[in-house]
């Protein structure tokens, strides 16, 4: 689950400051609750009983066309299919092939290597996407082996995602390009940090961040396949094509999920999708940090748009995409409320507006020289990547 989404300075909500007297009881937890969400009653609707139970009403549905989606452990690639083995090829098979990973590796781009890392201490950082549909309320897995089929599929979702993690990390290892420790330390720091996630406790909202976050995951990991099948590295386009695949399997679930929610409650959903939007999809790695560089996500996000790893333009697409796949622009004004025919008139010309904004900002900078400045990563031995500046 790695991505570049574009970034917003400050997404979280500021808590209301309580006045008075110290609650106690019922009004302490609504207190407790409202000074870690935020009183926005605009998102907090959709934790009412009416809204939670379209959850329980969709299981049986969730079991037969969310469900399925999953692949067994029995027939889903694992980490030592991608890579060496010691075990299966011996001694000198396997340093050889170790050695052959190398020298592929050697011809990669210092900038590719910065996005390969930057995916992989994303999709290390597992634990905390695992809780992320745990918070969501009607579907969480409420004891940990829950055999309800939202909880299970959320546990065979994590189980597929904790491969990507794992075959990067070791692609890495083995390709001696990277500063394993200062990685390692990113990815400790991150899963300590946490993420920014607007309404998160709302499954209607959390299902419309995930499906897009999937869908960027998956144009971000098959770019990078492009890019190293390019520069002659068929390990790594062969490792991060599989994952590519799997992130097309995991959005195609949850934009079923989101879909079925415009079905039977168009209003509800489009609203929802709106107010993601207005506040921005970011991406799970924003509070990244190698402990040296104060504006690492900043610099990582600049160097995956020059190399074309991931873009402006590509946040456009995906928008237009899940416009078109939960067909907004068709929902009929006879079924939508007032806001709701607001969200969806705002939704539908956002990619307009996101197109024009490319469009100036590609004008300007072609009447004038691009300034580029060198930035130092970590991450590859303090090596010197070029990015533009506005």
């Amino acid at each position: 689950m790695a991505d570049m989404s574009m970034s917003t300075a400050n997404c979280l909500a500021q808590p209301a400051q309580l006045q008075g007297e110290t609650p106690t009881g019922r009004g302490a937890a609504v207190a407790a609750r409202h000074e870690e969400e935020g009183t926005d009653d605009e998102w907090l609707m959709y934790l009412e009983l009416a809204k939670l139970e379209v959850f329980d009403h969709l299981e049986p549905w969730a079991e037969a066309n969310v469900v399925p989606l999953l692949k067994p452990a029995q027939v889903a690639w694992q980490p030592t299919d991608l890579l060496p083995e010691l075990a299966s090829l011996g001694a000198d098979g396997f340093h050889a092939a170790c050695s052959d990973i190398a020298a592929r590796a050697a011809g990669l781009p210092d900038a590719h290597l910065v996005c390969l890392v930057g995916n992989m201490v994303t999709e290390e950082t597992l634990p905390t996407y695992q809780s992320i549909p745990n918070r969501f309320e009607a579907v969480r897995d409420l004891t940990g082996s829950n055999a309800t089929a939202w909880a299970r599929w959320i546990r065979g979702w994590s189980a597929e995602e904790n491969r990507h993690g794992d075959v990067l990390n070791r692609y890495l290892f083995l390709s001696g390009r990277v500063d394993m420790r200062q990685v390692e330390r990113t990815i400790h720091n991150l899963i300590q940090s946490g993420m920014v996630m607007n309404a998160a406790r709302s499954p209607y909202h959390g299902f419309i961040y995930v499906a897009f976050q999937e869908r960027a995951t998956s144009i971000s990991h098959g770019n990078t396949a492009r890019r190293a099948k390019e520069h002659g590295d068929v390990a790594l386009a062969r490792i991060c094509g599989a994952i590519a695949a799997d992130e097309k399997r995991h959005e195609l679930a949850y934009t079923r999920i989101v879909g079925k929610l415009f079905e039977i409650d168009p209003d509800g959903a489009v609203r929802a999708l709106a107010y993601m939007m207005r506040r921005r999809i970011v991406m799970p790695a924003s509070l990244v940090t190698d402990g040296r560089d104060g504006d690492l996500f900043a610099h990582y996000a600049a160097v995956a748009q020059q190399a074309g790893i991931y873009t402006a333009s590509d946040y456009r697409s995906i928008l237009e995409h899940l416009i078109k796949q939960w067909g907004v622009e068709e929902l009929a004004a006879a079924e939508l409320s007032d806001d709701g025919r607001r969200a969806r008139d705002y939704v539908c010309s956002l990619p307009k507006k996101i197109y024009r904004l490319e469009e100036k900002a590609h004008t300007r900078n072609s009447k004038k020289a691009q300034r580029m400045t060198s930035v130092l990563f970590s991450w590859i031995f303090d090596r010197p990547v070029n990015i533009s500046v506005a």
